[in-house]
């Protein structure tokens, strides 16, 4: 089959102040300043879902936030107390939201490791796509997640693209076994020389 092409993909690229024009825009608190100097030349790939498992609640919105009410779920009371962020979240019909400019660290990572690199919100763009490890992604969703990962390769000098799995191995999991590595290298036109982590025949 042959992959849709990657030119027709929207143009996703963030501005010079970080903030990409097409997303939605959902300012998180949970953010602070990157190192002096430092390049932004990771993208990182996370999936969540808020209650677990559950699509399109708007709780994702509201804990990145810091506004989930814990009485609407069980699990929400184990994260009550927990403040993170990402840059940006694809959302299962494919709607881009941006909680954090690209120019500012977000709160996704962790503790994690790039090659002897610590501390990897320094030196990365978070993108969580609304999922879980136990099921596939929508096709909508590899051509927002593809195009906006065009958009950054323009505006930053990544140099790779990884998994949360990746940089937090034994931590984490995310995006999981269902997401298909080659079928977005082909979306979004990167080279898998961007994929290091893991060889082709790892890789779906």
């Amino acid at each position: 089959m042959t992959e849709p092409a990657a030119p027709a993909l929207p143009d996703l690229r963030p501005g010079p102040d970080g903030w990409v024009a097409a997303a939605r825009r959902v300012p998180s608190p949970n953010f602070d300043d990157r190192p002096p100097g430092m390049p932004v030349d990771l993208v990182v790939l996370h999936n969540i879902s808020l209650p677990p498992g559950q699509f399109g609640t708007g709780d994702i919105e509201a804990f990145f936030q810091n506004r989930l009410d814990p009485a609407r779920h069980p699990f929400f009371e184990t994260i009550r107390d927990v403040q993170v962020s990402a840059h940006f979240l694809v959302t299962r019909a494919g709607e881009l939201v941006q909680f954090v400019s690209c120019n500012a660290r977000a709160w996704h990572a962790g503790l994690s490791d790039f090659f002897g690199r610590s501390r990897c919100n320094d030196f990365s763009i978070g993108i969580e796509i609304e999922g879980t490890d136990d099921q596939p992604f929508t096709l909508a969703q590899y051509d927002t997640v593809a195009a906006l990962v065009r958009g950054l390769h323009v505006a930053s000098p990544v140099r790779a693209i990884v998994g949360h799995s990746d940089i937090a191995p034994g931590r984490k999991t995310d995006p999981g076994p269902h997401f298909d590595w080659k079928r977005f290298a082909a979306l979004a036109g990167v080279s898998a020389t961007l994929l290091p982590y893991q060889s082709q025949t790892d890789r779906k």
